[in-house]
């Protein structure tokens, strides 16, 4: 069996996931140790290091694992790309984003370039299977630039729009996302 798979190990993910989510909200990311970790997942430090290698580690899957699938669910939900699948999707990385912000306000200071390495690149990943689908004669190129393009457009409108507690107008992002879809 995939250890993956396997329900003992995907607990013991969870448990450390969520001892460390119970920690951010208390400290500040610089001060979470291991050991606090371990102790608040009740698991010993080779169980820790079994599953990750370092807290850097931790953060960053706790992130793409459970954090960011509700956008991905977004995007991968739509079949084409359109200026209202990406309103959607900007609505739904600003709901993230805020709420990471609430939620974590002592460490999101920490998790911000994390938070927009992994945004930028899986967001980057679904628009790109999309963007194959509509377009089949583009260039692998050409896929990978345009993907990247609205993946950080919508990413650069979303820390905008949480940074000053503001909620984009649709008329404004439909004029942008025509521009991102060149239409």
């Amino acid at each position: 069996m995939e250890k993956s798979l396997d329900p003992r190990f995907l607990r013991t993910r969870k448990l450390i996931m969520d001892a460390f989510m119970e920690l951010v909200v208390e400290k500040d990311f610089k001060d979470i140790t291991i050991k606090d970790i371990t102790q608040m997942a009740t698991v010993n430090r080779a169980t820790f290091y079994y599953h990750y290698y370092d807290k850097y580690d931790l953060m960053e899957n706790m992130l793409s694992e459970n954090v960011l699938q509700g956008v991905l669910k977004d995007v991968t939900s739509h079949e084409s790309l359109t200026t209202e699948a990406l309103n959607d999707i900007l609505l739904s990385l600003i709901s993230l984003q805020s709420g990471l912000a609430n939620q974590c306000s002592r460490s999101y200071e920490a998790f911000t370039p994390k938070i927009e390495t992994i945004i930028k690149e899986e967001l980057g990943k679904a628009f790109k299977a999309l963007l194959k689908q509509e377009y089949p004669d583009w260039t692998s190129e050409k896929l990978e630039l345009h993907s990247m393009m609205i993946s950080w457009s919508i990413f650069g409108m979303s820390t905008k729009y949480v940074k000053n507690g503001n909620k984009p107008s649709e008329d404004l992002t439909k004029e942008i996302f025509n521009t991102l879809l060149n239409r």
